[in-house]
């Protein structure tokens, strides 16, 4: 056996020289050399049963290792996933699309056929750069080892600087094995976004000035991934502005404080109310990436003659949609925080309260129906999504949360205050996210002095995709809750059916959108080395969850919930 330090040296010790801790995986024969390096060092490999799978624990690792970077500058909040050749790729390609639209920092890598043999066409092989590009910031191969120090130090580069987002680097066989005598390179500075254009800054304050117009402040997850600080420069804005706050569509992370006076609603995905929420003299986007709805719209979400602001980190977002008024590029918590320093200057106490006159009547038109999405009045002895997730807030109140409950969701945003940086979601919304990203986010909260519970909220539907994801979690003693609002349907694709073609429910079959026959889930869940028990009574919920807590390790709560 050859002790030449190789290309896999090098790619694991610039790992560790980059702060790097945990490489989530599933293994092959092209990476090896890899897996041996690895064997070799300090560095904690994460088995996921699935590439999928791996993919996702990786992203809710980096998205709370990201939270715990504002208050500690010694963490590196990058997720680190090493997959097997096209196929593996090909299966990782879900939550990579949703890491993508996350904006987690990811380096995802992938083992490759020798470069001198892809000619004869084996077995596995592909295009792999092609194949990841499309939801990378950056896709490339290490086609030589002495390119692979400068390719790594740029892969971790382009991953954290803002907009954050994955990237893929393809490492072939025969450069993993390649004897190196070169040292990984030093990672430098990473650039932030900045503090925005002042001329665009002047020009929104002024758009803004006006008290006999309203101003809506829609705050998207840009502004949660700038920090806890973002989020209260968010909550400065309102307060001089007089602005009424509102969370974008698909809004995944805690943007601003729902307990918050100015606080509104997070906006829906129906066109209706959307239109509604976001009917406004003046709109202010800050981090948006997601404010449109599912499917194709028939009226404007904006009206025309609505003066629109842009704020973001993502040159891409800025005026996307709607056209921007002012626009600027830059760190949203920066951006607003002068922004609030410009309009405390223009906007009199008067003209203030005015405005704040105006949000309190957009609140009490639309807070009652808000907070009741998810109530269900039907005669069932099942929970509702409500219920359950009162239970939820009254048991685990701190606890650090990562959502696919889906059709639960809303339940879950109206009816739980959370804390910044308490709450993340499945930002892509393809299913089979949430359960890996849970195992990653409690992978990443063992590292901290004082770890949170980790509770993933997660669907029937969604469980379902990657149930061996628990392996993974019990392979390591994940400390991790999780509970399944359990309607044993696909219910968002029976809202979609009605919303498409209308009619009762009566009215449609629902074509393999039923688990009939059920899976067992707790059955499910022990197979893979989880505690698993069904709730059936409502009332079982509270003691349920808090003895889960209390137990070291993973467990699996499926509480049935009506629709």
């Amino acid at each position: 056996m050859s002790d030449e330090y190789t290309g896999a040296d090098l790619f694991v010790d610039a790992l560790e020289r980059y702060g790097v801790s945990h490489v989530f995986g599933n293994p092959g024969t092209t990476e090896l050399p890899v897996m041996k390096a690895l064997g070799d060092s300090d560095l904690e490999y994460v088995l996921g049963l699935h590439e999928d799978v791996a993919v996702g624990m990786a992203a809710g690792y980096a998205s709370t290792r990201r939270y715990h970077s504002h208050h500690d500058d010694s963490v590196t909040p990058v997720g680190v996933v090493n997959l097997h050749v096209a196929p593996g790729l090909a299966h990782g390609l879900g939550n990579l699309y949703g890491a993508s639209v996350a904006g987690a920092p990811l380096v995802v890598t992938a083992g490759n056929h020798s470069t001198d043999f892809r000619h004869e066409e084996p077995i596995l092989s592909g295009d792999l750069v092609e194949m990841a590009d499309e939801f990378a910031k950056w896709s490339a191969e290490v086609q030589d080892v002495s390119a692979l120090p400068t390719m790594l130090r740029r892969a971790f580069r382009v991953a954290l600087t803002p907009p954050t987002g994955p990237v893929f680097l393809a490492l072939p066989l025969d450069v993993m094995m390649t004897p190196t005598d070169a040292d990984p390179e030093r990672l430098g500075e990473i650039p932030d976004a900045g503090r925005g254009d002042p001329t665009q800054i002047e020009l929104a304050a002024d758009l803004l000035a006006d008290p006999g117009e309203d101003v809506a402040l829609v705050v998207g997850d840009g502004v949660a991934r700038s920090g806890v600080d973002a989020v209260e420069s968010a909550v400065a804005f309102a307060e001089a502005a007089g602005a009424r706050v509102h969370g974008e569509i698909l809004a995944c992370e805690v943007d601003f404080p729902t307990d918050h006076d100015q606080w509104v609603s997070y906006v829906p995905p129906d066109e209706d109310l959307a239109a509604t929420l976001l009917g406004a003299d003046n709109l202010v986007f800050a981090g948006c990436s997601t404010n449109t709805t599912l499917t194709r719209h028939e009226r404007e979400l904006v009206a025309e003659d609505t003066t629109c602001v842009h704020v973001s980190d993502d040159a891409w977002q800025v005026g996307k949609n709607q056209p921007a008024d002012a626009a600027v590029v830059g760190d949203p918590g920066r951006v607003l925080s002068e922004l609030a320093d410009r309009l405390r200057e223009r906007v009199t106490d008067e003209g203030r309260e005015e405005r704040l006159e105006r949000v309190g009547a957009v609140k009490q038109m639309v807070e009652s129906r808000m907070a009741e999405m998810g109530e269900d009045e039907a005669d069932d002895p099942r929970a509702s999504k409500a219920e359950l997730v009162d239970a939820m807030e009254r048991v685990a109140g701190d606890a650090y949360v990562v959502d696919e409950g889906v059709t639960a969701k809303y339940a879950m945003l109206t009816r739980w205050d959370f804390e910044p940086e308490q709450y993340i979601s499945n930002k892509g919304g393809g299913l089979g996210y949430g359960l890996p990203a849970s195992v990653g986010a409690a992978v990443a909260e063992s590292e901290t002095d004082d770890p949170r519970d980790v509770v993933g909220f997660v669907g029937d539907g969604s469980y379902l995709y990657y149930p061996q994801t628990l392996y993974s979690a019990a392979r390591r003693d994940a400390d991790l809750t999780v509970v399944i609002p359990d309607n044993r349907n696909y219910r968002i694709l029976k809202d979609n059916t009605l919303d498409l073609f209308g009619g009762e429910e009566d009215d449609n079959e629902f074509v393999g959108m039923d688990f009939e026959p059920p899976v067992d889930i707790p059955a499910n869940a022990e197979s893979h080395g989880a505690r698993g028990r069904l709730v059936e009574d409502p009332d079982e919920i509270e003691s349920a969850l808090s003895e889960a807590l209390e137990r070291e390790g993973p467990d699996v709560l499926d509480v049935l919930v009506h629709d």
